[in-house]
C-alpha cells in the first residue's frame, strides 16, 4: 500500500525504512527543507549514520504530494508540532485514510493525547471527513528498529479492524505488532514514561545503584497506572508493551534522550545545558507541566513526576528530591 511519513527525525526515518522492507510504497515529508535535501543527497540520516536507507523511499517537501492517495499517514513529528502539522495536512485528506500518531506526549493547555489532538483538528476543520485515527507505541528506539533488531510495538485504535490493518502493514520478522483498543492508555504510557526516564538518568548521574533504578521503575509504573486508571484507561495496558515495556527500555537504554538528559542533570547540569548537549527534542521535559496538571485535575499523587518537575523547573537539587521521595509516609504496596 501507499504510506506516507510526516516527520524526518530518527523515528520517522526508522519507520519509513521498516515499511519499505515490507514492500510498501513509502514517502517521507518534512517541514524542514534542509532535512529532505540531506536525505536525498546522502541516503542516510545524520543521527543514524550507519544505516543505509532504502533507495525506494520518496522524499518530498510538499505535504499535499506526500498525503495524496496514501492509505495510511504516520504523524511522526515532535509532540509540540502534532497540531500544526495536522492543520497543514487536513485540506488534502480524503475519506478512508488512516492517520497514525507515533509521537509521545500530552499537549499543554488542552491536556490532550496526540490522537486526541488529531481528532480535535479533524472535527474542527473538516467535520464531514471520515478518517480513522490510531496510535503506535512500544519499546522501539529508532536506532534499533532501523537496524532490524527484533522488538514489538502496539497498534492502538478503538476500531479493531483498523488496528489489525496497521498490524499487518508493520509486522515482519523483526517487528511483532500487538493490537489494543485502549488508545488513551497506550498514549498516557508513552508520554509519562519519558518523565520517569529522566528520573532514571538522574539516578545514573548521581552514581546510585541498580537497586535504586529498579525501585524507580517499579514505583514509576505504579504512578503512571494510578493516573491512567483515574482517566478511564485499562490496567492491562500499563503492564504491556506500551507501559512497562517502553518504560524499561527508556529508563535503561543508551539511545534514550530522556535518560541521557537526566544523567547530565544528575551530574550537575541545568536542563538547558543538558538539552543543548543532546541536540534533539527531550519529550519528557515537554510532558512535565501537563502531567502536573493531570495530577491536580484527577487528584492523583505522582511523586516521581513531581520530583522531576521540581528539579528541572524549580531548582531543587537531585539529592534533596531523593531524600523527599525516600522519607514519604509509609504505605502498603497493595494500595495501588
Amino acid at each position: 500500500m501507499k504510506i506516507c511519513v510526516l516527520g524526518a527525525g530518527t523515528w520517522g526515518i526508522a519507520l519509513a525504512a521498516l515499511l519499505c522492507a515490507n514492500d510498501h510504497n513509502v514517502s517521507v515529508w518534512s517541514a524542514i527543507p534542509s532535512e529532505i535535501d540531506n536525505l536525498v543527497k546522502n541516503g542516510t540520516h545524520p543521527n543514524l549514520p550507519d544505516i543505509i536507507l532504502p533507495k525506494s523511499i520518496y522524499y518530498t517537501k510538499d505535504i499535499e504530494e506526500a498525503a495524496k492517495d496514501s492509505e495510511m499517514i504516520l504523524i511522526v513529528v515532535p509532540s509540540s508540532f502534532v497540531r500544526v502539522t495536522t492543520e497543514r495536512l487536513v485540506p488534502f485528506l480524503k475519506d478512508g485514510q488512516v492517520l497514525i500518531t507515533a509521537a509521545k506526549g500530552i499537549e499543554g493547555g488542552s491536556l490532550m493525547t496526540m490522537s486526541e489532538v488529531v481528532c480535535h483538528v479533524l472535527k474542527s476543520l473538516r467535520p464531514e471527513l471520515k478518517c480513522s485515527v490510531a496510535a503506535l507505541s512500544g519499546p522501539t528506539h529508532a536506532e534499533e528498529v532501523a537496524a532490524g533488531i527484533p522488538t514489538s510495538i502496539v497498534s492502538a485504535c478503538e476500531d479493531e479492524t483498523v488496528s489489525d490493518r496497521i498490524a499487518e502493514a508493520f509486522a515482519n520478522s523483526c517487528m511483532r505488532v500487538y493490537t489494543n483498543t485502549d488508545v488513551k492508555g497506550v498514549e498516557i504510557c508513552g508520554a509519562m514514561k519519558n518523565i520517569i526516564a529522566i528520573a532514571s538518568g538522574i539516578l545514573t548521574g548521581m552514581k546510585l545503584g541498580d537497586n535504586t533504578r529498579a525501585m524507580l521503575m517499579t514505583r514509576g509504573i505504579a504512578e503512571i497506572t494510578r493516573l491512567g486508571l483515574a482517566m478511564g484507561c485499562k490496567r492491562r495496558t500499563f503492564m504491556g508493551l506500551a507501559g512497562i515495556g517502553d518504560l524499561i527500555v527508556t529508563c535503561t537504554s543508551r539511545h534514550s534522550r530522556n535518560n541521557r538528559c537526566g544523567e547530565l542533570i544528575g551530574r550537575g547540569m541545568t536542563y538547558e545545558e543538558a538539552s543543548k548537549e543532546i541536540g534533539m527534542v527531550v519529550e519528557g521535559y515537554h510532558a512535565l507541566s501537563a502531567a502536573m496538571e493531570l495530577s491536580s485535575k484527577y487528584s492523583i499523587e505522582l511523586p516521581i513526576t513531581e520530583a522531576v518537575h521540581k528539579i528541572i523547573k524549580e531548582g531543587l537539587s537531585p539529592s534533596e528530591a531523593m531524600l523527599t521521595l525516600m522519607t514519604r509516609d509509609l504505605k502498603s504496596e497493595l494500595e495501588d
